[in-house]
């Protein structure tokens, strides 16, 4: 066998299945390409709890999101709960967090959590919140990119009323997206609001009714997953950024991670694709 055949079949096992990494799964399914060409559905599916987040979900959820990171035929993410479960995620598990002590929770808060997982994968990440999304369920959809929430639900961070406080990025990621105000307000009070409000107020990007949910959903998942993936990966890394860089820091960041693309090939591609009016046909270098 050459070496060029070597290297084939190197790339070809580096590239993992996510579908088949599911498999694996009990709580948590993918389906690639279903709804629109390289994109991902990851799906949430503990309808007896309605998607809260226990132990076995959030390893189940991390072990997928390995492997869609991994899987060549992905692009970008969407991250939902099962119809079954009437719920994003209804929150953490109250029943593990009843059971821990202070030394067990530094233990259990050890990152990378699944809140991380989200935040940090280099592939585009759209919430389809399609029912109640608090708590823990509010933090995982703040690592998300994107929320697309649809009327009905309910939003908050009501761990207050257990004796509590987020744990798992709110008081960080929240007041970035909303304001001091509005994050110190949900925080404080624990009080629930339902989807039109958190549109209002720039918890979710966008709103829908039920029915018009995945039109929208995977319309922009679509379009982001026909972008050159390496273009998409710097994109992300750069917006990411502007909430946690000063300002002239950032532009330059931008700078340089702009100039990094100019190595590649996917941009003379794009270029040439322009010029010759077609498609372009992205390598991902």
């Amino acid at each position: 066998m050459s070496d060029g055949d070597d290297d084939a079949d190197a790339t070809a096992a580096d590239s993992i299945d996510a579908e088949a990494a599911a498999a694996e799964c009990e709580l948590v399914r993918v389906a690639v390409g279903d709804e629109a060409d390289g994109v991902a559905t990851v799906t949430l599916d503990r309808p007896d709890a309605r998607n809260a987040l226990n132990a076995q979900l959030r390893r189940e959820l991390k072990d997928v999101l390995d492997a869609v990171e991994a899987d060549d035929d992905v692009r970008v993410v969407v991250l939902t709960g099962s119809d079954e479960s009437s719920a994003f995620v209804a929150g953490a598990d109250v029943t593990e967090l009843r059971e821990r002590d202070a030394l067990e929770q530094r233990e259990a808060s050890k990152r990378p959590r699944v809140y991380e997982y989200v935040d940090d994968l280099e592939k585009p990440v759209i919430a389809r919140i399609n029912g109640h999304c608090l708590g823990g369920g509010s933090e995982l959809a703040l690592g998300c990119d994107v929320r697309i929430a649809q009327y009905g639900g309910k939003f908050g961070q009501p761990e207050i009323n257990l004796g509590i406080m987020p744990g798992g990025g709110a008081t960080q990621r929240l007041p970035r997206l909303v304001g001091e105000g509005q994050a110190m307000r949900l925080v404080l009070s624990g009080e629930l609001i339902d989807a039109e409000e958190a549109d209002d107020i720039g918890l979710v990007d966008e709103v829908y009714e039920p029915e018009a949910l995945d039109d929208r959903v995977y319309d922009l998942a679509g379009k982001m997953a026909s972008k050159s993936p390496v273009a998409l990966e710097h994109a992300k890394t750069a917006v990411k950024a502007a909430s946690r860089m000063e300002l002239e820091a950032g532009i330059e960041y931008e700078a340089e991670l702009f100039a990094l693309l100019f190595a590649g090939e996917d941009k003379n591609e794009g270029i040439d694709a322009f010029f010759e009016d077609r498609e372009p046909e992205w390598s991902g270098q």
